[in-house]
């Protein structure tokens, strides 16, 4: 009930703040912006189109700009750092945590890049330059170096007293490392354990010697897969000497699961994920053209395999309407099993040693599928149509469709993901083309050669 009453109140502040700003009250949404949380102005930005949106910045204050541009996606953030002096770019990202610093910078354009790296001293832009050196979508890329380190033989009286020193503990902290003079790994304590202790022993004592690291170099979505099976917390990062070079915490892996997730559901309609609902037109128009390009290039090419049979649809004219039923189908079957693939490879269940497997399960399961619904479109036509052959034919290429359609959507993600072409933007156009013509062809040709 809290958490409603919590929301309903942000929406209305939100919905005050644009009020009072189409009102010319700008000391007024100055005052109410200070009052908000930065995820909650990050999400006023979003909401807002690009002339509210440069206002509304304008109004913030300038201390705030770093905490904002955190939570703001790629694109909107872009847009607002493309604008901004990169003095005031730098001011906005000292104080940004590792992950997040990386994130921002490697999203912009080289030459605004290039720009703010300029404009840093010599030890931010060294610890800039650290932050994108680890590839995207790796586990150096998203994680923090706000560590804190023991040494194994100090006890665990000392460790306290040194953490009261502190005042106060990195985000998400449940767990301390343990390193040798070399800063390799070597074991892990929780706070539990520490707290529970006693005083007078090590931590040699009471560590896990057998810690479980992330390689930096390891991909993020298998990043989240171990976090998810082992119910983590946070994890160490460790390179390829093992020494400890950071760590993960449960807020980024929901962050790449909320990621790939919206990847997953935008790139099925060819759009980016982090695109800006309130871009401009023209940028708009142009990033969309791109795949309803492809898509008429697929469409014409459907469409040519029907034009090879136009003087059997000039003949038979009832071969016109029953023509999409095929295709249709087809589509629907090929795409339930491309779902299920890429949903199997991105939580780690398809691997190089049962893809073989699988595609002989869906292969299986398009014969099946294809024979129950050859029947049963056969009986329809046969009944509602009085030709019997016609049925068979459409039942013939509703196989052979099925057929395909299993095949394929079992085997493009396998496929892509070796070219290294992601399969969720990619694969659903890919076969639906070949569902397309597999079942055009199909029922066209075999309508050719046994009804013409």
């Amino acid at each position: 009930m809290s958490e409603a009453i919590e929301l309903s109140n942000t929406t209305e502040r939100l919905e005050s703040i644009n009020r009072f700003l189409n009102a010319g009250a700008f000391v007024r949404v100055r005052r109410l912006l200070l009052d908000l949380p930065a995820s909650d102005v990050a999400l006023l930005l979003e909401s807002s189109p690009t002339k509210t949106r440069d206002e509304l910045w304008r109004l913030l204050d300038a201390d705030f700009h770093g905490d904002v541009l955190e939570e703001l996606s790629e694109d909107v953030r872009n847009g607002i750092i493309t604008k901004m002096v990169p003095a005031n770019v730098v001011d906005a990202l000292e104080d940004m945590d590792t992950d997040d610093l990386a994130e921002t910078l490697s999203s912009l354009p080289d030459d605004v890049l290039q720009s703010i790296l300029k404009s840093m001293d010599t030890q931010d832009r060294v610890r800039a330059e650290k932050a994108l050196s680890y590839g995207e979508e790796t586990a150096g890329f998203i994680m923090n170096t706000d560590t804190i380190t023991l040494r194994p033989d100090v006890s665990i009286d000392v460790v306290i007293r040194y953490l009261r020193l502190k005042t106060e503990l990195p985000e998400n902290t449940d767990t301390l490392y343990v390193v040798n003079r070399q800063d390799i790994l070597i074991g892990t304590v929780s706070l539990a354990s520490l707290l529970t202790s006693n005083p007078e022993v090590s931590v040699a004592e009471i560590m896990d010697d057998e810690p479980e690291a992330i390689p930096a170099n390891a991909p993020d979505d298998e990043v989240a897969s171990m976090f998810e099976r082992y119910n983590w917390l946070s994890a160490p990062v460790v390179d390829e000497e093992h020494k400890l070079v950071g760590r993960i915490t449960i807020d980024d892996v929901v962050d790449i699961i909320r990621e790939d997730a919206e990847h997953s559901m935008m790139s099925m309609a060819g759009l980016d994920d982090e695109e800006d609902t309130f871009a401009p037109i023209g940028q708009s128009t142009k990033r969309r053209s791109v795949w309803l390009g492809v898509n008429l290039v697929t469409a014409l090419l459907a469409a040519a395999v029907s034009d090879l049979f136009e003087s059997t649809l000039s003949q038979l004219a009832v071969l016109a309407i029953l023509n999409t039923i095929v295709p249709s189908m087809g589509g629907v079957a090929g795409n339930q099993t491309l779902t299920l693939v890429i949903r199997g490879m991105a939580l780690g269940h398809v691997t190089g040693s049962n893809a073989v497997w699988l595609v002989r399960k869906e292969l299986a399961v398009g014969f099946l599928n294809g024979i129950i619904w050859a029947v049963l479109i056969a009986s329809v036509i046969a009944i509602w149509k009085q030709d019997y052959m016609l049925g068979a034919v459409i039942a013939f290429a509703m196989m052979m469709n099925m057929i395909a359609a299993g095949l394929a959507g079992a085997t493009l993600p396998i496929i892509m993901k070796r070219l290294k072409i992601d399969p969720a933007l990619a694969g659903s156009v890919i076969l639906t083309t070949i569902t397309d013509v597999v079942g055009i062809f199909a029922f066209l040709g075999t309508a050719t050669l046994f009804l013409i």
